[in-house]
């Protein structure tokens, strides 16, 4: 497959819920005649022979513009949210993106970051500190190009977040919390948050979300939503701002009730003098 191809070329691995193959097939269905009919590119969905359960979908667009085009439709979005009610979707390849100065920048930012940076649990690991002289002084890397991701608008991230808080189990202190974060692809994750009787292992939307995106391969990230049914703003707690900004960076946080987006605000407002790996 020559690189135009690959360009074109987004695969997901989906686990249907025992139960809902039927529904999900024709769900599909449904979401590949709308991407021929929009003009959108073709969809094929193959099962996997060894898993009943498992299904590759593999979506060729006919360009970047049109897959950007149809993350960005509302009745795209609708079948999509329904999709991931049935079944959970890992992102294999996502290669239709726009050749631009931003994306370049934000390869760019990536190739030279991450080897230092080492997201995720190798920094536990082998993180072995820096010499003083060879410290950051007075520059933010979290500021940097890939923070500079087009937005767009076109995705309802607030929405997104109060779906994902009808699934919280909040049995205990019955309040309710629904995240949605976007990666820097245009991807949605959502999470809820989820009690348990010992109270100390009750987690929270924010975390769970982005430990979802990490666990299926998700590293960089733009903004996420947070949802409760609450007057005032309810921003994340202090363990959630320190998970968004070990892995997130400065994201953009939107706060929102269940009727309005009630304040939006930069993590590194809410997470003044964070602790990361730079100081280690």
């Amino acid at each position: 497959m020559d690189t135009s191809d690959r360009n074109r070329l987004s695969v997901t691995l989906v686990d249907v819920a025992k139960g809902d193959e039927a529904e999900f097939v024709a769900l599909a269905g449904q979401f590949g005649a709308l991407l021929i009919r929009r003009k959108y590119g073709i969809s094929e969905l193959i099962r996997d022979e060894a898993h009943p359960l498992r299904f590759y979908s593999v979506r060729r667009w006919n360009d970047a513009a049109a897959a950007a085009a149809c993350h960005a439709d509302l009745e795209v979005q609708k079948l999509t949210a329904r999709l991931y009610q049935l079944a959970r979707v890992t992102h294999i390849v996502n290669g239709a993106r726009p050749a631009d100065p931003l994306r370049l920048m934000l390869d760019d930012q990536r190739a030279r970051v991450e080897p230092d940076r080492r997201t995720g649990f190798d920094r536990r690991v082998s993180e072995q500190g820096r010499a003083e002289g060879d410290r950051r002084e007075g520059h933010d890397r979290r500021l940097g190009p890939r923070r500079l991701q087009h937005r767009g608008g076109e995705i309802d991230l607030v929405a997104a977040a109060r779906r994902a808080r009808g699934y919280a189990d909040a049995a205990f202190s019955h309040f309710k919390v629904g995240a949605a974060l976007e990666t820097a692809d245009g991807l949605v994750v959502t999470g809820c948050n989820i009690e348990n009787a010992t109270l100390g292992l009750t987690m929270c939307a924010e975390r769970i979300a982005m430990f979802k995106a990490l666990s299926e391969g998700h590293r960089l990230f733009t903004r996420i939503a947070i949802v409760a049914e609450t007057v005032a703003p309810t921003p994340p707690c202090g363990a959630c701002r320190q998970i968004l900004w070990e892995f997130g960076g400065n994201l953009e946080v939107q706060l929102a009730n269940l009727e309005e987006t009630i304040g939006t605000y930069q993590l590194k407002d809410l997470l003044p003098l964070p602790f990361d790996a730079r100081l280690l």
